[in-house]
């Protein structure tokens, strides 16, 4: 008999697997929070540090550089849809085996620009091999690339930013999904990149045994973490081909490795005997930062951002663009924070409900909470959030 799963139950289980529901106690490891998220987006090293600290009481942003830079815990790489993530470094082997098993897709630069296959293999050796033991920055990195491989990778003909970067730049992602680079510490204001320790770079793309390996496990983890979902919302949240991650679970459900359930009337997917879920919705408010792991993964988009919220919290059905208020497991508002010195203004607005008096009571506490995490003060204020997306 197929299990019925509703969006509440889904919710309330994915919420609290992801510490949103009760933060991890004290003393919980800063890399176990990140795990279960499945990685923090650190875009904006900040936003990371809030996505960390608002899961894990007593934590701020000093022990997430802590675990990033001094204890080695995490690593800061580029991991889901190419983008920067913080990841924790004993996961990097299975991540990098995983990420580099996904197809690429066509690339989105002109034949003039855009490099082969082979061409990029080697711009990922050169890369493992400049950063083994060291720390460049990207001039630096550049300049030893080119060596290794030679002038055509540092032709300045890649559009960005309104300039022109070196060819070699286009598969810096690639070279970070496969091991080959990680960030290092900054050296004074300029972001440096180095090889993460323990990591043996995969050459390319590939569907060797290690590999698919890999990636079965991390669909395994993605369910556990947020599912029901199907095939359609993995790819989306891997900026992978909906075709192949079709293919994937079909192969996972002949092996018996994921379930079917039926997730508000559609067919959807957890890891095989992965079937208790709590019952009713978890209360309660919560801040998420930008581009937070719950926003940007949970699915389906319609139910996590109801009504207005789907209008307002999301930009162009991207989500992670505006921080969002969560109350009762849904987007009910965005917020935006202005840091001045020691002190923090945390505006939030509301769509499409009032807040009780207990729901305005935990805002409240939830704004202190930030304020915890980036080791200020902060202040609530109540009204219209007139920043766009990403400021």
């Amino acid at each position: 008999m197929t299990v019925t799963v509703t969006w509440d139950e889904a919710s309330a289980r994915r919420l609290e697997r992801q510490f949103l529901d009760r933060p991890a106690g004290v003393g919980t490891p800063v890399a176990d929070v990140v795990g279960a998220m499945l990685g923090a987006h650190a875009q904006v090293l900040s936003a990371a540090e809030v996505s960390v600290g608002v899961r894990a009481s007593g934590v701020t942003r000093a022990d997430v550089r802590t675990a990033l830079w001094d204890e080695r815990s995490l690593v800061k790489t580029f991991g889901p849809r190419g983008t920067v993530h913080l990841l924790p470094a004993a996961e990097l082997p299975l991540w990098c085996g995983a990420l580099s098993a996904i197809p690429t897709g066509p690339s989105p630069f002109p034949p003039d620009v855009r490099v082969t296959e082979e061409q990029a293999e080697r711009i990922v050796a050169a890369i493992g091999d400049a950063l083994d033991g060291v720390c460049l920055t990207v001039e630096e990195l550049g300049e030893e690339v080119v060596a290794g491989t030679g002038p055509w990778a540092g032709d300045l003909v890649m559009p960005a930013f309104q300039d022109l970067w070196p060819r070699w730049r286009q598969v810096m992602h690639r070279a970070g999904q496969s091991g080959a680079l990680c960030f290092g510490p900054n050296r004074g204001r300029k972001v440096t990149y180095t090889r993460p320790r323990g990591v043996d770079p995969v050459p390319g793309a590939g569907s060797g045994q290690a590999g698919q390996g890999a990636l079965r496990e991390l669909v395994r983890r993605y369910l556990r973490a947020y599912g029901p979902a199907t095939p359609q919302y993995f790819a989306k949240w891997l900026a992978a081909p909906v075709g192949w991650a079709v293919a994937l679970f079909g192969e996972l459900a002949r092996a018996g490795e994921v379930e079917e359930v039926s997730f508000e009337g559609a067919a959807a997917w957890v890891a095989a005997g992965d079937t208790g879920f709590p019952g009713g919705r978890v209360r309660g408010v919560r801040l998420l930062p930008y581009f937070d792991a719950y926003a940007i993964a949970a699915q389906p988009r319609e139910s996590l951002f109801p009504g207005k919220a789907y209008r307002r919290a999301l930009a162009g059905g991207q989500a992670g663009n505006y921080p969002v208020l969560l109350v009762e497991g849904v987007v009910a508002g965005v917020w935006h924070q202005r840091r001045r010195g020691r002190r923090a203004t945390v505006t939030v607005e509301t769509v499409g409900r009032r807040l009780t008096a207990r729901q305005e009571r935990e805002l409240g506490e939830q704004v202190e909470r930030v304020g915890e995490v980036l080791e200020a003060t902060a202040e609530l204020v109540v009204g219209e959030v007139t920043v766009g997306p990403h400021a």
